[in-house]
């Protein structure tokens, strides 16, 4: 039984990848696809967000120097692509979904609007929120934090590469300390990057916790949306 009625999943393109070798994969997309209808089928409102790294990152990727309008612009449709085939899988795993766009492209899929979005999340369907918020400059945490608060989410679970929040990079420091639960404003004192700061004052102020924890088990998903102890908890 999930603690929250209502979540935003959060992905990263990167690990929809698996090994990293190709742009998808189809083993990862049906195992992802699974969790978010069986979680969606057990009663609880969910919408997801696909960041866009396994095929766009950023203005100056492998050494191609591209104006940072055009190259928000190529990842915003980089992150249609990811939430397409995500809504695919997880219609061929029985729950249906919608892809709605902050951008026109009404061939593809429909115009994003807050109180058709949360219609389609009462009415059981997954929402796979794409093109960020359809604006360059915007972030994929102050993104997904907004879309949260618009559509009145009680949590983002954030699926990452990484098992949580350290106090420095566990990568590097063997002695790294792993945080279990962390305060928004701790969390920028310390001047950790779990998240960035416009995307912290938004949950701040909406009051949305944040769990960060790690894809590599898609179960993780129920894991996190039933409150258990999982990756770091983020709060107001």
């Amino acid at each position: 039984m999930s603690e929250y009625k209502r979540v935003l999943v959060k992905l990263s393109g990167e690990a929809l990848s698996g090994d990293g070798k190709r742009i998808l994969s189809g083993d990862m997309l049906k195992s992802v696809a699974k969790v978010l209808s069986e979680l969606a089928n057990s009663g609880t409102q969910v919408c997801v967000v696909i960041g866009a790294g396994n095929i766009w990152r950023g203005a100056r990727q492998n050494g191609l120097e591209v104006d940072r309008v055009r190259g928000d612009h190529m990842g915003m449709l980089a992150t249609v692509i990811n939430s397409i085939a995500m809504q695919d899988y997880i219609i061929k795993a029985g729950t249906e979904a919608k892809v709605m766009s902050a951008v026109q492209i009404q061939q593809f899929c429909e115009p994003y609007a807050q109180y058709k979005a949360i219609e389609y999340l009462e009415q059981g369907n997954v929402v796979i929120l794409a093109a960020g918020v359809g604006y360059p400059y915007f972030s994929t945490d102050t993104g997904m934090m907004l879309r949260a608060a618009e559509l009145k989410c009680d949590a983002v679970l954030s699926a990452k590469n990484v098992d949580g929040v350290y106090d420095k990079d566990p990568a590097k420091y063997p002695d790294a300390k792993k945080f279990d639960s962390l305060s928004y404003s701790e969390m920028l004192s310390l001047g950790l990057k779990a998240i960035d700061q416009s995307a912290a004052a938004i949950g701040e102020e909406s009051g949305i916790k944040t769990v960060l924890f790690p894809l590599s088990d898609p179960q993780n998903i129920i894991l996190a949306a039933r409150g258990e102890n999982i990756g770091t908890l983020l709060h107001n």
